[in-house]
């Protein structure tokens, strides 16, 4: 049966890109895509010339069926726009589908915004929750920081510039002076790791607004920096 590959693109620096996953969409009859002139663009860079479709969140359903009848025929390699596929990124019920058509689902590893500021940020990596991006909603972002920060385990997260603020507020008030480190733009010409507690970053953006992406990596409750 024809092969679905996750292939993980750069998340900023181009030559992040695995030769792996080069030669994957260099081989695949089809590319699937979270955005098609993204996509091409990155091909374009690395002189690849493959047909692509689009998969994205506002259309991941409608296209579920037509992609996995593609499937059927050849092999397909999907992509996000930057980083692994599938992950807080478009894909998922793809993935799902295809196990159960008894598709082989084939991981292209490579850039990852969360493991790359996790593994940066000094603080424990051997358990650690991904919480994907944070509800916009105050009430249930208060209730999803209180219970993320009452565990032992390190959690990891995706914020927006215009929202970070509010987040260390929130943060400030819940877990007091926690550890945590906000990476900014990883990968790339900007990338920066500011590190402190929910109170002194909250300063920090007050005086420096945030711009670019942003990935939060918070210690658990019982962790003691040395």
């Amino acid at each position: 049966m024809a092969t679905l590959y996750l292939v993980a693109t750069p998340i900023g620096n181009l030559d992040d890109m695995t030769l792996r996953a080069l030669h994957v969409l260099e081989s695949v009859p089809l590319i699937a895509a979270e955005d098609t002139r993204h996509t091409l663009k990155l091909l374009t860079h690395f002189g690849l010339r493959r047909p692509l479709t689009s998969l994205h969140a506002r259309n991941e359903e409608r296209q579920l069926q037509t992609i996995l009848a593609r499937l059927e025929q050849h092999d397909i390699a999907l992509v996000s726009d930057a980083g692994t596929p599938a992950l807080s990124d478009p894909g998922v019920r793809l993935v799902s589908a295809a196990v159960a058509a008894g598709h082989p689902v084939v991981p292209v590893p490579g850039p990852s915004a969360v493991l790359a500021a996790l593994i940066s940020s000094g603080l424990p990596t051997n358990q650690f929750t991904f919480l994907g991006f944070l509800p916009r909603k105050r009430g249930e972002l208060e209730r999803v920081l209180r219970e993320a920060g009452e565990a032992k385990r390190t959690f990891v997260f995706f914020e927006s510039p215009h929202r970070l603020l509010r987040t260390l507020d929130i943060m400030a008030s819940a877990l007091g002076p926690r550890s945590l480190v906000v990476a900014r733009e990883i990968t790339k010409v900007h990338e920066e790791f500011l590190r402190g507690t929910p109170a002194t970053l909250l300063e920090h953006f007050a005086k420096t607004p945030p711009r670019g992406e942003l990935t939060v990596v918070v210690a658990g409750s019982d962790w003691k920096a040395s």
